[in-house]
């Protein structure tokens, strides 16, 4: 079935209110309904030829189909994605300024004869009310926006709307309360490939999940002891963060060959009942640098179980997910 088919379903939870801690709450699946815009104009009129043809970057097909498969194995089948509508948008993205490449602009850039323009950033508002996105939160028609770019489009990995929306690797989107829940625009580039989507997706995992456990103080601050790795915490490696793999002594270094000692084994598989089980990783343990396996590896260690402990589920992936679900 292609991925772009039709699907209905209820919408997620609504926000959660606080619950009693448990072992045997059991983990919730959740499925979301994403819309995809995808920018990709007509750069060579004589040929009819898009932007991504012209410049032989990737299919959006392809990458949609690799992303939802990666995060449904790291997610343990938790989290599903459902495209319900893919729209294709014959023209640049609209900057905060009103302004917008054409196609002989914008090919400049890309060979470097002028400079990228400035402000980069593009006009989310715009998007939104072009294509009734907050009426669509609202109406329970779609959970979350999928945006397919390129290079210099002004497009963040993600950034959240909706009412309480917070910090999501980016911003805040002022003024969308009207969309009555929260959602996430992903900014995906099909110049890249799947592991720069998932690098989007770990960001905002990270937002979100430190916002989860701001209030969670000590060793109980699961997220906190979650991202640790030896550089910052000697002896005390556990999974490292997006950029940092537990060995890494600087951004991306997923490749680095020495050997340290992670409880990475500890968390996938006794959490939240540690037993103190250590052992020697190296970038072996994670694909040896390639980006796509260190972050499904990083992200398949996720705590995905039952139970809940101040009041914080031990399934990660609804929160990551849902945004709905975080209390604020």
């Amino acid at each position: 079935m292609s991925p772009f088919s039709l699907f209905r379903r209820k919408s997620p939870p609504a926000p959660l209110t606080p619950a009693s801690d448990s072992s045997t709450e059991p983990p919730i699946q959740t499925i979301l309904r994403a819309l995809v815009i995808v920018y990709d104009p007509v750069v060579d009129q004589t040929t009819g030829k898009k932007l991504s043809e012209h410049m032989r970057w990737n299919k959006v097909e392809d990458l949609a189909v690799g992303f939802m498969s990666d995060i449904l194995q790291a997610s343990g089948g938790l989290v599903r994605y459902q495209i319900t509508q893919r729209i294709d948008v014959d023209a640049f993205p609209v900057k905060v300024d009103g302004y917008a490449y054409n196609a002989e602009t914008y090919l400049n850039v890309l060979r470097g004869a002028i400079p990228p323009y400035m402000p980069q950033e593009a006009d989310y508002h715009a998007i939104i009310k072009q294509f009734d996105i907050l009426k669509r939160v609202a109406r329970d028609e779609i959970d979350e926006v999928w945006i397919f770019n390129f290079p210099h489009a002004g497009f963040y990995e993600s950034i959240m709307g909706g009412p309480g929306a917070f910090w999501c690797n980016a911003p805040p989107l002022q003024h969308t309360e009207a969309s009555k829940r929260r959602f996430v625009i992903m900014g995906f580039s099909f110049e890249r490939s799947y592991g720069e989507m998932l690098e989007n997706m770990g960001h905002r995992a990270e937002s979100i999940m430190q916002k989860v456990f701001e209030n969670i103080e000590g060793d109980e601050n699961y997220w906190k002891r979650f991202i640790r790795y030896d550089r910052a915490h000697k002896g005390q490696a556990a999974l490292g963060n997006v950029h940092f793999a537990p060995n890494s002594v600087s951004d991306y270094d997923w490749n680095n060959p020495s050997i340290v000692v992670s409880e990475c084994d500890d968390w996938l598989y006794n959490f939240p009942n540690f037993k103190g089980i250590t052992r020697q990783v190296t970038a072996a343990d994670w694909g040896n640098g390639d980006t796509r396996k260190h972050h499904l590896w990083w992200m398949s260690h996720f705590p995905k179980t039952l139970g809940r402990k101040n009041g914080i589920s031990h399934n990660w992936w609804q929160y990551i997910a849902n945004p709905n679900t975080v209390s604020t």
